[in-house]
């Protein structure tokens, strides 16, 4: 929009808003708050400062237009940051301005940057108070996307697989020289603590130089032909353009993960990100522009969306999307699968995790507890490998209890970008009230809390890490997935109760045992132990590498991103036969004469 006509809808807004008893400020046709009346005058009242002799003055009536002196009109703009009251307007928070970012922010990024949707508000978990805003994608500006992102693709494809891999290098650099600033952002966005942050960047930059490696790598075997003059081999080629869909937990890493193959791979790619973290959207898609661009490459190689359901559901129903990858919960993993399988597109899913810690009388408790600790309390139960259930065996159900409750203890809680903290507060206000419902519902199951169980006095979304014993192992609450830190203790026997207790849970994300037995590690590793796609020993269920390929069965829904073979996830295969000779003999010996 035209500087003419921001100050047209500018001026029609605030004589709406007047009309109404509002008024809506603005600097420079960008609009920044609306208040009532009084708290307009109150507003006023606590800038004016008689000392500093602002001289800004306004008069305000029902119904009647704002007034203001031309002379003093820069006065009027110095003060609307103040007034916007928004983080990133304060000194403490200038270091988000290194990744680009102000107060508003544009959405949509495609190759140019825009967005003309709807406005929404960025918070930090750890005071609730607003860090920025970001305009959101509308649905013509999704359609614009990804007409240009499927356009894109024609000359990304046609680039041979090193060479893309070059670019992704790049980007990695690229996110390495931002990492600390990052990484801060994401604390203070998703609320995870510093160190989480950083070393979620970390697993971008980590994929990358994967991804790098991969490029001179990816290929189909040559087969052995049972005809004679014939060559049977396996073709790989890109999907084409991959929609990402990623949850709050992790903002960056996630998107990561799939952005650096899918490229390496020959793919396009279109990401939505949370809706609740969307400043990190936009920084991480103003660093990967910024080397697609300096490398004189069309920006909508990596396009951005951000938005709501709409845009998600548009992703998932849009035939020109060739594969669909979902983060997020399983309800909603669920409708995004059956809408991708009613057009017959592809998609893979990383759902939810009901995942457990089997402690065996022979364990070394001098890893049990820091592993249950670090996996139950860690991103404040927000991971999808969180340790949901910590399965005791009854010889040492009582002192590992005892020890990880004095654990708990110390835990260091506070601001998530302090350096110290080990545990920051939950990522939105909805999730304090699920905490605190899952403990209601334990308590009525028949559970006791052992340690924890209530919210914090101090600004944020802070609640206590909890540890509740006495359940049931088939308890209603026990089989729910409640993205928060409580942590369930059960009481087992034997070896195959244990073993079939992991498994009796929906999900099938993570899980660990913990135990010095060899026989049991591998019946644990073999077909009648986890059904999980991370069967771990000896560590706990959360903090995976990247080398390895990340997923879980059943409900969690059984895709495979990052390591390994993950890669064949992003490409189509063809099984490709060559008649080099000059005969044409038929396979299983047919003859057809």
């Amino acid at each position: 929009m035209d500087q003419s006509n921001k100050a047209g809808a500018t001026r029609r807004t605030n004589q709406q808003a007047a009309q109404r008893g509002y008024f809506r400020f603005s600097c420079d046709g960008n609009i920044l708050q609306v208040l009532p009346c009084s708290e307009v005058d109150v507003a006023l009242r606590s800038l004016y400062q008689p000392p500093m002799q602002r001289c800004l003055t306004l008069t305000f009536a029902r119904n009647s237009r704002l007034l203001l002196r031309n002379k003093f009109a820069s006065a009027h703009c110095q003060q609307s940051a103040a007034m916007s009251g928004l983080l990133i307007s304060q000194p403490k928070y200038s270091w988000l301005k290194e990744l680009g970012l102000s107060e508003d922010n544009p959405g949509v990024y495609n190759g140019s940057w825009g967005g003309s949707g709807e406005v929404i508000t960025s918070y930090c978990p750890a005071n609730n108070e607003p860090i920025a805003r970001v305009t959101q994608a509308t649905m013509a500006e999704y359609e614009e996307t990804v007409q240009k992102t499927k356009e894109a693709w024609k000359m990304w494809a046609d680039i041979p697989a090193p060479k893309r891999g070059e670019i992704v290098r790049q980007i990695g650099d690229a996110l390495r020289k931002k990492i600390n600033v990052l990484g801060s952002l994401v604390s203070l966005e998703m609320g995870k603590i510093y160190v989480e942050g950083v070393g979620e960047v970390q697993e971008y930059v980590d994929v990358c130089d994967y991804a790098v490696g991969l490029s001179r790598m990816i290929g189909g075997p040559m087969l052995p032909s049972e005809r004679p003059g014939h060559a049977l081999i396996e073709q790989w080629n890109p999907v084409g353009l991959v929609g990402i869909i990623t949850a709050f937990n992790f903002p960056v890493a996630v998107y990561g993960w799939n952005n650096a193959i899918a490229l390496t791979c020959g793919n396009v790619c279109l990401w939505k990100g949370a809706p609740t973290t969307p400043l990190t959207s936009v920084a991480v898609s103003k660093i990967v522009a910024e080397v697609l661009e300096r490398n004189n490459l069309p920006g909508a190689i990596c396009s951005m969306t951000c938005g709501g359901a709409d845009i998600g559901s548009a992703m998932a129903k849009d035939e020109r999307v060739d594969l669909v990858s979902f983060t997020g919960s399983t309800n909603v993993g669920k409708m995004v699968a059956m809408t991708v399988q009613d057009r017959f597109g592809r998609k893979l899913l990383e759902l939810g995790g009901n995942n457990a810690i089997i402690v065996f009388e022979d364990a070394d408790l001098n890893l049990v507890v820091p592993a249950s600790v670090f996996a139950a309390v860690g991103t404040a139960g927000q991971r999808c490998t969180t340790t949901r259930r910590l399965m005791l065996h009854e010889s040492v159900h009582d002192t590992v209890v005892e020890r990880v409750a004095k654990a708990y203890k110390q835990v260091r809680i506070g601001d998530p970008w302090d350096p110290t903290t080990l545990y920051g507060p939950l990522h939105t206000k909805q999730a304090v009230d699920q905490y605190l419902a899952a403990i209601e519902q334990a308590k009525q199951q028949g559970g006791t809390v052992v340690y924890g169980g209530k919210v914090m006095d101090r600004p944020g979304n802070y609640v206590e890490p909890t540890i509740i014993t006495g359940l049931a192992h088939d308890a209603p609450i026990v089989h729910t997935e409640t993205f928060v830190p409580i942590l369930y203790v059960l009481k087992f026997k034997t070896e195959e109760e244990a073993f079939a207790w992991n498994n009796e849970v929906q999900q099938g994300l993570s899980s660990s045992i913990f135990t010095k037995d060899m026989g049991r590690v591998f019946r644990w590793l073999g077909p009648k132990g986890s059904d999980c796609g991370i069967v771990n020993v000896n560590i706990p269920t959360s903090g995976a590498e990247i080398g390895g390929a990340f997923g879980g069965e059943k409900h969690t829904g059984g895709g495979r991103e990052s390591g390994s073979d993950s890669w064949k996830q992003y490409m189509r295969r063809s099984t490709c036969t060559i008649n080099y000779s000059k005969d044409l003999p038929l396979a299983q010996g047919i003859k057809f004469e």
